[in-house]
């Protein structure tokens, strides 16, 4: 969430980089109701203080023998009055703080203004696509030999966009987030396994609610108000809702797998069969809280584990500075890893790094005690770590050899009893 401050002290520049991320966005309404409240509360000061005032008559005017009725009935009156405006003031200060809340965080100064993805700015690439000398298959079309997947019995469980891993699918996808795990541990990140449902407060918190209530799946009867995460991300960020984390402790890096729950699913077309977009798909998460100075620091460290992984994979793969206008919401900086995948012939994203500055602690009330010794937002940063869906695709397509099979990366041998192939089945 945003600082108010920064909105009262210079609305046309504010509304003028908000617009930047969406262009609808008007900050009028805010505005007038930032000012009703300080207004309303500025008028019950005053009638509170008239009430002391007159309070402190009627006990001067009772020792003194002299009649109160007139003064009493003015303090009775003056109380319903102020009951009134105080009633009024918590239904503003909701509507304020709801739409306070609807606002996306501010994107850092040197990121490129754009509503247009193919704006993104490619700041590195490492590798090179590979070259078939046969004609290759797409994931899908391998799964049909390789049967590491069935989508079909995943649809007749749960509906379309539920896949079932099978066999050495399942193995591999198991390799893969071990893998991960264990390179994030080893590069000063601890590990985590957090609930997969959180509370409301905790959406809020992460800036997945109230903008993104109808793309969440959520459990709701008379016992329960939950909420199926959408990443790690989000209870990661929950871990210290409203504490004050001691300043030696900074930076705190924190990994964690979950499945992650997502409505998105399907509505692309045919290219985007398989394991591209799913709605429950597994990722490995970075999540980290750092003293404001250290964060672009802490978020290169994390963009430097995330790629460690795919250079052990030996996978091509490129460095997308996201425009304004494809960043996510609570994000300030975002770098989007983007691995080729040769049959869908583009790159897709597998990992997201995004900089929140103080968007998610201010929302979540998360603060340190600085040096000064006020208390102060701590910067809170996130990353996929990786999302194994879109890697699985590219482990598969990238690796694929003329006979049909796979080979397995070195690196995942170790998790597979030393199985360096993945060979089709017969049937």
């Amino acid at each position: 969430m945003l600082d108010i401050r920064l909105i009262r002290k210079d609305r046309a520049t504010i509304e003028a980089k908000l617009k930047t991320k969406d262009p609808t966005i008007d900050l009028s309404h805010l505005c007038e109701l930032d000012q009703k409240i300080r207004e309303t509360k500025t008028h019950v000061e005053h009638l509170k203080a008239k009430r002391n005032e007159y309070s402190q008559k009627i006990g001067e005017l009772k020792r003194s023998g002299q009649d109160t009725t007139e003064l009493m009935q003015t303090v009775a009156s003056s109380a319903e009055e102020i009951h009134a405006l105080d009633h009024q003031t918590k239904e503003l200060e909701e509507a304020f703080i709801q739409e306070l809340a609807r606002l996306p965080n501010l994107p850092m100064e040197d990121i490129k203004i754009s509503q247009d993805p193919k704006d993104n700015v490619v700041i590195k690439e490492v590798g090179q696509k590979p070259h078939f000398d046969f004609p290759f298959k797409n994931h899908v079309e391998l799964n049909d030999r390789l049967h590491l997947f069935d989508f079909k019995r995943g649809a007749k469980i749960a509906g379309t966009g539920w896949p079932v891993y099978r066999h050495m699918g399942a193995r591999l996808e198991w390799a893969l987030l071990q893998y991960m795990i264990d390179t994030h541990i080893k590069n000063g990140f601890m590990q985590w396994m957090p609930p997969l449902l959180v509370r409301r407060e905790v959406m809020f918190g992460s800036g997945q609610l109230p903008k993104f209530d109808n793309q969440q799946f959520k459990i709701h009867d008379e016992d329960y108000h939950l909420y199926l995460i959408p990443t790690a991300e989000v209870p990661l960020n929950g871990l210290h809702l409203d504490e004050v984390i001691p300043t030696e402790e900074l930076a705190l890096k924190y990994v964690a797998y979950t499945p992650c729950f997502r409505r998105e699913a399907g509505a692309a077309g045919a290219q985007e069969r398989g394991l591209i977009r799913m709605h429950q798909f597994n990722k490995v998460e970075m999540f980290c809280f750092s003293k404001p100075d250290d964060s672009m620091q802490v978020f290169d460290q994390m963009m430097a584990s995330a790629e460690e992984i795919l250079k052990g994979l030996e996978l091509h793969y490129r460095n997308v500075l996201l425009v304004t206008g494809d960043m996510s919401f609570a994000a300030a900086r975002t770098v989007d890893i983007e691995v080729w995948l040769p049959g869908q012939n583009r790159y897709y994203e597998v990992s997201s790094v995004s900089n929140c500055t103080d968007y998610q602690s201010r929302r979540s009330n998360i603060r340190f005690r600085s040096e000064d010794g006020k208390l102060d937002f701590v910067h809170t940063l996130n990353g996929s770590g990786l999302a194994t869906s879109r890697l699985m695709v590219a482990l598969l397509e990238n690796n694929q050899q003329a006979d049909g099979s796979v080979r397995i990366p070195t690196v995942l041998q170790h998790y597979l009893n030393g199985q360096q192939t993945l060979s089709p089945i017969p049937v």
